[in-house]
C-alpha cells in the first residue's frame, strides 16, 4: 500500500496518514523506513497509539531500545519510557529539564545512539510543550565544502553533566550520571555515505582543542543547523506520534510548567551503524 504524505517543509518534516490496523505490515514498514531517511521527522496526526501498539510499531520498524535502562540505577525501566514533570514520576527532573535544550537521544550511554525515536502524546501542558526539530543531515550538507574538510576526524566527547550544564551544577547529579558519557565524531556517516552532525546539549568539549575554541566551533554549529531553513516545530495535538531519526535531528521542547500535567511516552529504535 501506499501512505498519504504531505511534505511540511523541504528539509525537514512530513505529516503521514497511517491506520492503526496497518501497523506490522512489511511493506509499510519500509515505506515507513523510506520516508523517514527521505524527510527525517514524521508525524502522525491524532493517531492515538495504546502503549502496545507504539512497542509494536517500535519493533516493525527495527531492533527496539530502551536507552533508559542503560542509565546506572535505572536496569528496571519500563519499555515506554514517560518524559514528564509530574510529581511521582520515575524519570529524575534534571532529565526532562534537559530536553528544553537542543540536544539528541542516548550520546551518553553505552549502546551505539538510537536510530529513531518514537513519542506520542498523552497529555498536553495548557502552555508551551511544543518540539522542535532541527535536521543536522541538511545543515552539514548545506556547509561550504572547506568547511567539511576541516570537520572530518574531529570527535567530541558528550557528558550528561553537560547536558544539565544550563541549570544544574556537577554537584547536583550523582556520582554515576557524573561519571556517564561516551566520545563520537562530531561528523556522522552512515553506510549510504550520508552524513550528517552530532551535536547539542550534551556535547562536552571537542577531543585535541581548547575548551575555548572547541565550546566556540560546537557554538557556531548549533547556531548554523537551528536556523529556520533546517527545523521544524511541531504544536502537540492529543494522540500524535511522531517519529525522528536521532542521528540527524537535534530536537528541544518549548518549556512548559511543571504542574502542567504534560505526558509523553518515549520508544526507540536501536542503531545500527557504528559510532567510529
Amino acid at each position: 500500500m501506499s501512505l498519504e504524505v504531505d511534505v511540511l517543509k523541504p528539509a525537514i518534516g512530513a505529516k503521514v496518514r497511517l491506520d492503526r490496523s496497518a501497523i506490522g505490515d512489511s511493506a509499510v514498514s519500509q515505506e515507513l523506513l523510506m520516508l523517514l531517511e527521505r524527510h527525517t521527522v514524521l508525524v502522525f496526526p491524532r493517531i492515538g497509539l495504546t502503549d502496545p501498539q507504539q512497542l509494536a510499531l517500535t519493533d516493525a520498524l527495527g531492533e527496539r531500545v530502551n536507552i533508559a535502562a542503560r542509565v546506572p540505577g535505572r536496569g528496571g525501566a519500563d519499555a515506554v519510557y514517560q518524559v514528564t514533570l509530574n510529581k511521582g514520576a520515575k524519570i529524575e527532573p534534571e532529565y526532562v529539564l534537559g530536553t528544553f535544550f537542543w540536544h539528541m537521544d542516548g550520546l551518553t550511554v553505552d549502546v551505539p545512539p538510537p536510530k529513531a525515536t518514537v513519542l506520542s502524546a498523552r497529555r498536553l501542558a495548557p502552555k508551551g510543550g511544543q518540539t522542535e526539530f532541527a535536521s543536522t543531515k541538511a545543515a552539514y550538507a548545506a556547509l561550504p565544502p572547506e568547511e567539511k574538510r576541516e570537520l572530518e576526524g574531529v570527535r567530541v566527547y558528550h557528558t550528561v553533566t553537560a547536558s544539565v550544564r544550563e541549570f544544574c551544577p556537577p554537584e547536583g547529579l550523582d556520582d554515576a550520571r557524573r561519571a556517564m558519557g561516551r566520545e563520537h565524531p562530531l561528523v556522522w556517516t552512515r553506510r549510504d555515505g550520508t552524513k550528517s552532525l552530532i551535536i547539542g546539549s550534551t556535547a562536552d568539549r571537542v577531543i585535541g582543542m581548547s575548551q575555548a575554541e572547541g565550546r566556540a566551533l560546537l557554538s557556531r554549529l548549533l547556531e548554523w543547523t537551528a536556523q529556520p531553513a533546517f527545523t521544524y516545530r511541531h504544536c502537540w495535538e492529543e494522540g500524535d506520534c511522531v517519529i525522528w531519526d536521532n542521528t540527524s535531528a537535534l530536537h528541544r521542547v518549548i518549556p512548559y510548567a511543571a504542574d502542567s500535567g504534560r505526558m509523553m511516552h518515549r520508544t526507540a529504535l536501536a542503531g545500527v551503524e557504528s559510532a567510529a
